[in-house]
């Protein structure tokens, strides 16, 4: 399969009650429960209901997604970013995130990343913070990224 071009991706956002989110909501199914197998009492929570959730489609298939949440005194967090194994590698999760970035006025925005997804975070500018610790059994560690100080 060739990589698509990011440049042909289009992002929209939704609620939890939407049928977008449905689409949502099967990308982290097939990302998280299928194949890292997060029980799917923890990957469905409270937060869906507060969180903004964005959806990636190529060619109207859904093929990546995120939330953010809005926290108090300039602060977001985004979470649950999963790209289908199929389109990993391809700019697409790049192009998620920089649009999600771009929407939200908080001047911090803090995630949790698998170690494995860490330079992946820290190519867009995020920077470790804190100690590694478990979420769902996988090892992850908060990362942030001040925007009053980036280019």
């Amino acid at each position: 399969m060739t990589k698509p071009s990011p440049a042909n991706i289009a992002i929209i956002e939704c609620r939890a009650d939407t049928p977008d989110f449905d689409e949502c909501f099967a990308i982290r199914l097939e990302v998280f429960v299928q194949e890292q197998k997060v029980p799917l009492a923890e990957e469905r929570d409270t937060l869906d209901g507060a969180a903004r959730h964005f959806l990636a489609r190529l060619d109207n298939q859904p093929v990546a997604t995120a939330r953010l949440l809005t926290l108090p005194d300039g602060y977001a967090r985004i979470g649950r970013v999963a790209v289908l194994a199929a389109y990993r590698g391809s700019g697409i999760g790049a192009k998620l995130m920089r649009h999600i970035e771009t929407i939200t006025p908080a001047h911090t925005i803090i995630l949790d990343a698998q170690l494995q997804a860490m330079k992946f975070y820290a190519s867009l500018g995020y920077q470790e913070a804190g100690e590694i610790f478990l979420e769902a059994g996988i090892a992850h560690r908060e990362m942030r990224k001040n925007r009053l100080f980036s280019t």
